[in-house]
C-alpha cells in the first residue's frame, strides 16, 4: 500500500520537538566545550569521510584554516539531515533520497558536492533459500528499507522496471540494524540496503541478490551542509570537498590498503570491508547542472509515487562557488 505522504516523510516534517532535540543534547557536551572553529561532520560506516576519519587527513587539511573536526557516526541519511537541521553537526554524506524527503520536509540544508554512485552498492535480497527469484516475485510481500535512504530510489526503479507499483509491494520501514534482524528472522522476505550493511548480509547470512543498479538508472550520493556554514566559510567547504577528491582518487587505486586502514574502525572484516570498496567509483566533483537534472529526478519520482507531499525544485537546495568549482576542476 502507498503510505500517506505526511506518514512517510515523518522522518522531517512530523518529528517531535524532543526527537529534534535528541540528536542536539546528544552532542550537547561535546558543542559546549567546542571552540568556534570546529567543523561538526556526520558520517556512515561507507563513504570517504569514513576513510578521512581513518587517516586524519582532514584535520591536517584544516590545521592552516584553525579548524578541528568532530565526527559523528549515524546509522543511515535521514537520521543524519535530522541532525544537520537540529544544528548539531555542520556537514554530511548521504544518498540521494534523503535530501529530496528533507527537501520537501522544509530541513535547512545545501547541496555542496557529489559523489558518482555505483551499480552494484548497493541491492534488493532475499535469503538463500527464499522461493523468490525475480522482482516481480515481491507483489505482496514485505520488504524492508530505511524509508526516505538511498534503498527507497533503487526500489522505485527495479519495481518499475518490473512493472510493478510502489503499492505492490508492502513496505516495512525499519533502520538497517532492525532490518538486519527482521531479515535474518524471515519476518519480512526482502531487504533493500547498501553497502557494508549489503557486503556483509552476502558474506554472512549467503544472501542472494535480486536486482542492484545494473539495469535501472543510477542516482549521485551527495554531501551536505547546512546553508548559513556554507555560506559563511566557503573556505572550509572547499578544503574538505578538496582532501575528499584527492582521498577518493586514493582509495580507487589503493582499494585493499583502504581496507585495511578502516576496517578496525568500523569493526568489519577487512576482505568484507575490500569487497564495497571496490564498488565505489569514487570521484568527487561540485554539484554540475547535469547532477542537478539527476537528482530532480530522484525527485519527481517519489513525488510521483505519492512519498513526498509536494514537488521540489532541486536547484534551490544546491550551493555553489566559483572558487570551489575551480579549485575542484583543477586537482
Amino acid at each position: 500500500m502507498i503510505l500517506d505522504a505526511l506518514t512517510v516523510c515523518t522522518a522531517f516534517a512530523a518529528l517531535s520537538a524532543a526527537t529534534l532535540l535528541a540528536p542536539a543534547n546528544a552532542f550537547a557536551q561535546d558543542i559546549a566545550n567546542a571552540s568556534d572553529k570546529v567543523l561538526r561532520i556526520g558520517y556512515q560506516k561507507a563513504g570517504l569521510l569514513a576513510v578521512l576519519k581513518a587517516q586524519g587527513s582532514l584535520e591536517q587539511k584544516l590545521k592552516p584554516l584553525g579548524y578541528s573536526v568532530k565526527w559523528f557516526e549515524f546509522p543511515a541519511g535521514p537520521q543524519l539531515l535530522e541532525a544537520l537541521n537540529a544544528n548539531s553537526i555542520d556537514f554530511g554524506y548521504t544518498g540521494a533520497p534523503p535530501p529530496v524527503f528533507a527537501q520537501a520536509s522544509g530541513v535547512g540544508f545545501v547541496y555542496v558536492g557529489a559523489e558518482p554512485q555505483g551499480r552494484h552498492t548497493e541491492a534488493v535480497i532475499v535469503r538463500p533459500d527464499s522461493p523468490l527469484h525475480t522482482i516481480t516475485d515481491l507483489k505482496g510481500k514485505r520488504v524492508a528499507l530505511q524509508k526516505g535512504s538511498s534503498s527507497n530510489f533503487l526500489l522505485l526503479e527495479v519495481l518499475q522496471k518490473a512493472g510493478l507499483r510502489y503499492e505492490d509491494i508492502r513496505p516495512v520501514y525499519l533502520p538497517p540494524a532492525d532490518a538486519r534482524a527482521a531479515f535474518e528472522n524471515g519476518d519480512v522476505d526482502a531487504w533493500v540496503i547498501w553497502d557494508p550493511y549489503y557486503a556483509a548480509a552476502q558474506e554472512t547470512l549467503k544472501a542472494r541478490t535480486l536486482a542492484d543498479y545494473s539495469n535501472v538508472n543510477t542516482a549521485y550520493s551527495f554531501y551536505e551542509a547546512t546553508r548559513g556554514f556554507a555560506q559563511q566559510h566557503p573556505d572550509v567547504i572547499g578544503a574538505v570537498l578538496g582532501q575528499l577528491r584527492t582521498t577518493g582518487q586514493w582509495v580507487n587505486q589503493h582499494p585493499d590498503e583502504t581496507a585495511a586502514l578502516i576496517a578496525p574502525k568500523v569493526g568489519l572484516d577487512v576482505k568484507l570491508v575490500e569487497t564495497w570498496v571496490r564498488r565505489y567509483p569514487y570521484g568527487t566533483s561540485v554539484v554540475t547542472d547535469e547532477i542537478v537534472r539527476s537528482q530532480q529526478s530522484v525527485a519527481d519520482a517519489f513525488y510521483g509515487a505519492h512519498l513526498i507531499p509536494q514537488k521540489i525544485t532541486v536547484r534551490d537546495n544546491v550551493w555553489q562557488n566559483h572558487d570551489v568549482a575551480a579549485s575542484l576542476a583543477a586537482k
